[in-house]
């Protein structure tokens, strides 16, 4: 067969950890295999490495396919698959259909070249496919409940299954035979498939201040109270954050702290959505670490917690208390309603925003918390507005990643580079000129940062300056337009983001963004 008589074929490759035979070289050689016996010539590649064939999200790869496939730009004819599983192991059989009909629909058939039907649409072979489907989702449910089985396991010999350690605990590295090798930090994991991670007692100070947390609790001191004269004694929690009423009350409610791991509290099994488990599905290890407080403290404090909690208002009834802290100080804070024994969390579920519950009950929100919210919001939005940008730019390599309470927007580069989406405020001083400010946290320093400055009626983004990181102690940052620091900024279009960050992230350091810790690239 002539060269020009071939014709033009896409391969699709997706590899998680399931079998050597599933390797990409695996694939590509069976793929070419087929392609030459049936006069096909691969002049594209997608592909999914290291990635669940369960959900669609977080498949690069076959998302880019789909695109093209749509959009009616995709140069070849027919679409190469290794076998059906590799199409996808999704739960509902009839979205691995759907995809393969989208395509079909378009004029571009799917192969799969290790099956043993033709996928010509026979009643018999359209039977086949179907049950294969089915096989493969089932086989990601058991390995879901095998995995979970082994996990169990370990948790019920003192091993911890992921996450961060938690105020005033450390992840410990020990070997098979439970010898201990060092402390992983923030960033680190273990170095071998043998050995495992168990938690331990931190340094002193941290772990003198979780006994004082749980003596507070003790004499009735509430967790925003707690949290308040944590914050004014200058004692950092995690990552160097203040403490708040919400994670002194989870520190509380932890029995990790009196040497019991808690493992299962949460559930979301084949990227289902998270589900909060009761605890009486818990999978509980008493006595895996040592314990900070003891056992007896920890239960008393919980009935504390738990009268505390059976005493629920109703809305009216909180109202009520806000409406008489606000007789009692003629005005209200966030720091006067929690000092007088009311979350401002609890707050926060059942009335709103301060500024609504403000509104309810009648007080009039000063200027500034005002103008705070409203910056706030234009800050959200016009960070999404870059974020969509940089989508519609570059939808083959981009994605956007928010942080957990979405105050953080990174757009994050063939799923290797992060690049913080930073808007600053202008402003206007009457002897120096203008400037611009912003404010960064410490789990903001290390990455690359897209600053993006707004006019002087701070209604929309001038310029650009791209910067490899920020590395400052200072948390609000205010810059003259004249200031040397923004010639350490590299000024970009949103067209030349893409190139820029890749340049930087060659150059400089970049930071793995699940993990927060930092990772050397080749210079």
């Amino acid at each position: 067969m002539r060269a020009n008589s071939y014709i033009p074929a896409a391969q699709y490759l997706r590899m998680s950890t399931d079998y050597q035979k599933y390797s990409v070289e695996n694939q590509k050689s069976t793929i070419l295999r087929y392609a030459r016996d049936h006069g096909f010539k691969v002049i594209k590649t997608y592909l999914d490495a290291g990635r669940s064939g369960v959900i669609l999200k977080h498949r690069e790869g076959l998302q880019a396919l789909l695109t093209d496939v749509l959009g009616r730009n995709a140069g070849y004819k027919v679409i190469l698959v290794y076998d059906v599983s590799r199409w996808g192991r999704f739960q509902d059989v009839d979205e691995a259909a759907h995809y393969e009909f989208l395509c079909r629909n378009s004029g571009i058939p799917i192969h799969y070249c290790a099956e043993q039907f033709r996928n010509d649409g026979k009643l018999p072979d359209t039977i086949y496919k179907a049950l294969k489907r089915t096989m493969a989702a089932e086989y990601s449910r058991e390995l879901g409940v095998k995995v979970f089985e082994g996990q169990k396991r370990l948790v019920l010999t003192g091993r911890k299954m992921g996450g961060i350690a938690g105020y005033g605990l450390r992840r410990v590295m020990i070997s098979e035979n439970n010898q201990r090798r060092r402390i992983l930090y923030k960033g680190d994991r273990k170095s071998l498939v043998s050995d495992r991670v168990v938690l331990a007692p931190g340094p002193k100070e941290e772990v003198e201040c979780v006994q004082r947390i749980f003596a507070m609790a003790l004499r009735g001191v509430i967790p925003a109270e707690i949290a308040r004269r944590l914050n004014s004694r200058k004692i950092p929690y995690l990552d160097g954050m203040q403490w708040n009423g919400e994670s002194v009350s989870r520190l509380l409610r932890n029995p990790k702290y009196a040497g019991c791991y808690a493992w299962n509290k949460y559930t979301c099994r084949l990227h289902t959505r998270p589900k909060v488990l009761p605890p009486e599905q818990w999978i509980l290890k008493p006595g895996a670490l040592l314990p900070i407080i003891t056992q007896k403290t920890f239960g008393r404090v919980q009935e504390v917690l738990k009268a505390r909690s059976a005493s629920v208002y109703s809305k009216e009834e909180l109202l009520n208390r806000v409406r008489q802290v606000l007789r009692q100080h003629g005005r209200l804070t966030k720091a006067i309603i929690e000092s007088s024994g009311l979350a401002h969390t609890t707050l926060r579920h059942y009335l709103g925003t301060m500024l609504q519950i403000y509104e309810t009950v009648g007080y009039k929100a000063p200027a500034r918390l005002v103008k705070a919210v409203d910056r706030r919001h234009l800050m959200s939005r016009l960070s999404a507005e870059v974020g969509s940008k940089i989508i519609e730019l570059f939808p083959k390599n981009a994605r956007l990643v928010y942080s957990a309470n979405r105050c953080r927007l990174f757009a994050r580069f063939d799923d290797s580079i992060s690049v913080l989406v930073k808007p600053c405020l202008s402003y206007c001083t009457a002897t120096a000129g203008g400037g611009w400010s912003f404010f960064l946290s410490p789990r903001e320093l290390d990455y690359q940062v897209l600053i993006g400055r707004l006019d002087k009626h701070n209604k929309r983004i001038e310029d650009f300056l791209l910067f490899p990181w920020i590395d400052t102690e200072t948390r609000e940052l205010n810059f003259l337009e004249s200031n040397s620091f923004w010639k350490w900024g590299k000024q970009v279009e949103l067209e030349d983001l893409y190139e820029a960050a890749r340049y930087f992230s060659l150059k400089f350091y970049q930071p793995d963004l699940r993990t927060g810790s930092l990772s050397e690239k080749e210079k």
